[in-house]
């Protein structure tokens, strides 16, 4: 069931967020209740997919921005500040302004989340990572960020490139990062022209590719290739991080807290291990959304987010273990990623799902993922048996919609979950139907005439094509 946050603690952690307030990490559209401190109205419809999914044709992004460490006027500490913006937008109306400069305002400390504690280096291994901010009216923006040195001799600090799209590809956005910091190297005048193609081209089509040309001095003209997917339902993720630091049965025990929507903290030394572990998290639910708060790398001055009561998702440098831990926290799953170890957990989570579906999750990943494999197919292997454990347990929920002359659809809960044969799979149902993951799910599938063409609805005709000819043999062998 959804939590209510107490009064107290709503405005505790909320007088922290309020600074963010039209723009709140969020990884999906959750109703008033989930909000943090009641600081911003999500709008109640989410998309299948945890991120947009986009069939082509828009723009790769909105703005590509610089973020420097400039040293505060009184101290030693620094403030991450924004100190290249491509493009500049003119001629804004009075609320396209403001809401821009809202965002422009909260998106530095993302790229920073590590306090403002820094001393210049002459040596930092670059970073790659992301993060997802949430409107008021349920749009996404999704920060792809680089963080490395700049060019040059003697200690300096670190900078970060981040591109703001709506776009939720994380691979070909990794690949145009490798560009820009090639460019880097050189002069910021040479990534403009970059950018500007790219801002120039439409973004291609599951499958297609798009050709940039591009000159860089000393070596001339080169023409870069960006593939999307083919499959782009996972486009926006790399499970790759997340086999490398976990069990097979830690994932599992991950997915079935979310899937009941607990609260579960990663922690990790690197910005990239964290937000590419808690994305990848966040896939397994697929095709449901999760619509609570959500943020790959919680600043440290949101760490108080780990107090709230309500359903979080969330990543924290291993550098903040000791306050997280001493930190007033209600059930929580706490995973150590460096480690591969949950320092704290509920205990149940080994029985939230059904035992034969768990088996059937394990057998299918265990069947092993060679070296050779590119990440798509990584990907697929470990998303596969999550598809299916949904298909088996709710993928017959279209039959359970009556709907009225108008089109308008009624989800029959009860009859819902009583077709199916399982007890155990009928007990786990009956849970998971008053999740908002499904909640929101089933909100969408009332307002659709037909079941979403998607990867989904594909997965739920296979399986049931499947046992349409599995019974017949078991006709003729009886």
């Amino acid at each position: 069931m959804p939590y209510r946050p107490k009064k107290m603690e709503r405005q505790v952690v909320g007088g922290i967020l309020r600074r963010f307030r039209n723009w709140l990490p969020r990884h999906g559209a959750g109703p008033p209740q989930d909000n943090l401190g009641e600081v911003v109205k999500e709008p109640e419809r989410a998309q299948e997919h945890c991120l947009p999914n986009f069939a082509g044709g828009q723009h790769f992004f909105e703005y590509l921005l610089v973020v420097s460490l400039k040293k505060k006027p009184s101290g030693d500490d620094y403030e991450p500040t924004i100190t290249y913006q491509f493009p500049k937008r003119e001629n804004l109306l009075r609320g396209q302004q403001e809401e821009e400069e809202r965002l422009l305002g909260a998106i530095p400390l993302f790229c920073f989340p590590d306090g403002n504690e820094w001393a210049p280096l002459t040596e930092y291994p670059r970073e790659t990572f992301s993060f997802v901010l949430t409107n008021v009216d349920g749009s996404r923006k999704i920060g792809y960020c680089r963080r490395l040195l700049p060019a040059g001799r003697g200690p300096r600090l670190p900078r970060v490139y981040c591109i703001i799209s709506c776009i939720g590809c994380f691979g070909l956005f990794s690949k145009i990062l490798d560009e820009v910091e090639k460019r880097h190297q050189i002069s910021m005048a040479v990534i403009y022209p970059f950018m500007q193609g790219l801002r120039e081209a439409a973004f291609p089509a599951p499958g297609k590719t798009v050709t940039l040309k591009s000159f860089i001095p000393d070596s001339g003209t080169e023409f870069i290739s960006l593939t999307r997917p083919l499959d782009s339902h996972l486009e926006h993720v790399d499970f790759s991080s997340l086999l490398r630091c976990l069990s097979f049965e830690q994932i599992l025990q991950i997915f079935a807290s979310a899937v009941l929507e607990r609260r579960i903290i990663f922690l990790a030394e690197g910005l990239s291990t964290l937000s590419q572990c808690i994305h990848a998290a966040a896939a397994l639910l697929y095709p449901f959304s999760w619509a609570h708060t959500y943020i790959p790398v919680v600043p440290e001055s949101l760490l108080a987010t780990v107090c709230c009561p309500t359903p979080f998702m969330v990543g924290v440098q291993m550098r903040f273990r000791q306050e997280v831990m001493e930190s007033p926290m209600e059930e929580v799953l706490l995973v150590n990623l460096c480690e591969g170890t949950f320092l704290m957990s509920v205990g149940d989570e080994k029985d939230i799902l059904p035992p034969k579906l768990q088996e059937d999750i394990l057998e299918s990943l265990g069947q092993g993922t060679k070296e050779s494999q590119t990440s798509e197919q990584i990907n697929e292997h470990v998303s596969g048996p999550f598809v299916q454990f949904f298909v088996k347990t709710v993928g017959h929920y279209a039959s359970y919609i009556k709907r009225e002359a108008n089109g308008q659809g009624h989800f029959q809960e009860r009859a819902f979950y009583k077709a199916l044969t399982s007890k155990a799979n009928r007990r786990f149902v009956k849970k998971f139907v008053k999740t908002q993951l499904f909640s929101l799910f089933i909100q969408e599938a009332e307002k659709s005439k037909n079941p979403p063409a998607g990867y989904f609805q594909q997965k739920i005709l296979e399986y049931e094509e499947r046992k349409k000819q599995k019974k017949p043999k078991e006709k003729t062998l009886k």
